[in-house]
This record gives C-alpha cells, sequence and structure tokens, in this order.
C-alpha cells in the first residue's frame, strides 16, 4: 500500500451553519463559543430556529485532512455515515478532495450526524451537535494497512463522546506504536477537555499520543488553571514528542521538552467565521512536520492556513491553498 502523510480519524459531520446574533444564542440556550450535544428531536427544533444556512461537509478531523491535501500532502480518513443523503453528500465531498475514505457506512438509524453552526457578527461559532451514526464508529472500522501506512494518525478529542470510538483509538494507537508510526490528537474544545481531563493525560503520560494540539483555553482547561506559562510548561513534559498551542491573534508556541518556540501570526483586519480555524492550523502545521519542516515553518503554514480559512464562511478551503503565494513562497522555500 502507498504511504499516507496523514490518516485523520473523526466524527463524519455535515454542518448546517448559520448566521446569528447572541440574542439568538440566548433565545435557544446555545453554548457561546463552544459545541453541545443534542438530540435528533433538539436537531430538528434547532434547524426549524436557524436563519437561512449552508450545508457543508464538516467534522474536525475532516476539515483537517481536507485542508492538509489542499496543502499538497496525501491523506486517508476513517468516520462514518449513514447510507441515507447526508452521508452520501459526506462520502462525495470527501472523496473528491482525493482522500482514501473506505469506511462502511451504517445500514439503517441512526442518520448521519449534522452540526448545526451560529456565526456570530464577532465570527464566534457555537455549534450543537447530533452525533448520529458517528457513535457507530468502532475498531471493526479501524483499517490496520492504512494506519500502518500513514506517518501520522491523527484523531479529534471529540470522539472521547461516542464510547466505541474510545475503543476505535486505542486500536489504531497500538498499531501506529508497534509500526514506528506517530500519534497525534487534538484537545477538541474546554468543555470536551472537562469532560474527559483524566483520559486525555492518561494519553499524553502513557506516550499512546506523542503530539497534541490545543488552543490557549484547552491548554488551561487540562491543567485547571489561569496561568499560562504555568500549563505550557506541564503540557511541555507530558507529551513525548510535540504540543502546539494556538493563541489567536498572538499565533502559536510549539512545545518540544525543554525548547519553546513562540511564533507570531498575521492580523487578520475581517473575521468572517472562525469554524474550523483550528482545525486548519492543525492541517498546516502537520504538512510541515510529515515533509520534514523544522517547527517555525510548520507553525508558520498552520497560521497562514487558519488566517485564510477565517475570512470565508464554512471550514474547507474554497480555494488550493497551496496555490495562495505566501503558502506557495513558505513551501518553496523549505524545500529549498
Amino acid at each position: 500500500m502507498a504511504e499516507y502523510d496523514l490518516l485523520a480519524i473523526g466524527n463524519a459531520i455535515v454542518d448546517v451553519i448559520s448566521r446569528g446574533d447572541d440574542a439568538f444564542l440566548e433565545r435557544e440556550n446555545i453554548q457561546k463559543g463552544g459545541m453541545t450535544l443534542i438530540d435528533a428531536a433538539r436537531a430538528e427544533e434547532l434547524y426549524a430556529a436557524m436563519g437561512p444556512g449552508v450545508e457543508t461537509s464538516g467534522g474536525s478531523a475532516g476539515n483537517t485532512v481536507a485542508g492538509f491535501l489542499s496543502l499538497g500532502g496525501s491523506g486517508a480518513y476513517f468516520g462514518k455515515v449513514a447510507d441515507d443523503q447526508l452521508g452520501a453528500i459526506f462520502t462525495h465531498d470527501i472523496r473528491s478532495l482525493g482522500v482514501t475514505y473506505r469506511t462502511r457506512p451504517l445500514e439503517g438509524q441512526p442518520p448521519t450526524a449534522r452540526c448545526m453552526v451560529v456565526v456570530t457578527p464577532d465570527g464566534e461559532r457555537s455549534m450543537s451537535t447530533y452525533l448520529g451514526a458517528c457513535v457507530e464508529l468502532g475498531p471493526e472500522d479501524i483499517d490496520e494497512e492504512i494506519v500502518k501506512a500513514a506517518k501520522v494518525t491523527y484523531f479529534e478529542g471529540y470522539l472521547w463522546d461516542p464510547p466505541r470510538a474510545k475503543e476505535a483509538i486505542v486500536k489504531a494507537a497500538g498499531i501506529a506504536k508497534a509500526n514506528g508510526r506517530s500519534m497525534a490528537m487534538t484537545l477538541s474544545d474546554a468543555f470536551c477537555v472537562h469532560r474527559y481531563r483524566s483520559e486525555f493525560l492518561d494519553l499524553l503520560r502513557t506516550g499512546a499520543v506523542g503530539i497534541v494540539f490545543a488552543n490557549e483555553s484547552e491548554a488551561l482547561a487540562l491543567y485547571e488553571t489561569e496561568d499560562f506559562d504555568a500549563a505550557c510548561g506541564k503540557l511541555a513534559k507530558d507529551a513525548s514528542q510535540l504540543a502546539v498551542i494556538t493563541r489567536s491573534e498572538k499565533g502559536c508556541v510549539v512545545l518540544e521538552g525543554d525548547r519553546r518556540i513562540d511564533v507570531p501570526t498575521e492580523n487578520v483586519a475581517e473575521v468572517v467565521d472562525t469554524t474550523g480555524a483550528g482545525d486548519l492550523f492543525a492541517a498546516g502545521f502537520l504538512r510541515g512536520f510529515t515533509a520534514g519542516y523544522d517547527h517555525e515553518t510548520s507553525a508558520r503554514l498552520g497560521n497562514l492556513a487558519a488566517s485564510h480559512i477565517i475570512r470565508q464562511i464554512g471550514p474547507r478551503p474554497q480555494t488550493r491553498l497551496a496555490d495562495l503565494p505566501p503558502v506557495a513562497a513558505l513551501l518553496g522555500s523549505a524545500r529549498g
């Protein structure tokens, strides 16, 4: 089997993105800036209450592998959809990008997952997610040969919500470790960290996960502190390979043992939609990492990808990232 730069494992979700204000969030009891799990009835209720929406294939890890291929890498994806209309949309979208996607669809109920994303005027996104068929992802969906062939296997912390997905991740981690491959995760959001803090720390401290991505609030939540530098120090010790923390307009921090690299980012004059910013940062960083670039260059690729995605509606690039002049220049200089 051909080698893949990246294998992503995540909740296969179709996003329904709509604009709304803070009053709408309050009226509908939606947690601003977070992700709340909802049931099928609530999904229908919220869909009816939202304004006009745009449907697009999403899911955190799905967005990352989509961005990764947009940057010129090769990749595969594991994620469960149902054999229904939304499942067909998701399957078509991810395969059309060149991603290897062979997960068998679920026959019957529950239906394909969907996420209701409300974008407020400040660009913040608030998500209400019905997991649907995602909860059926299990160890049988882990293709051992693909895991063996992937330089990095990356998964989203959101997978800790559906119970059988944990077994799938543990299986993938064992295969990756046995074959000298890297295992990476994103902490997903601070609310997810609060739910599974001890389990996430165990993944890092046992070496099951070597590379971890977090934003500032997630890193603080992981160590139950308000001291960012203290959180950095602890995360540097717990991550056996790398820890990468994004800080919005402040750029990011890369931690490798006792080494800390602070990498600034460009200012974005108008933030349209922050959906997928962290996902695309991970795509950029991992593109550099799997190509053998130094950590600062990888972080700059991540910053460029994230800065681009927040200028548009939706979490997947509408133009090929590798063709953007600043990205092409960085990729070219790194190769040179």
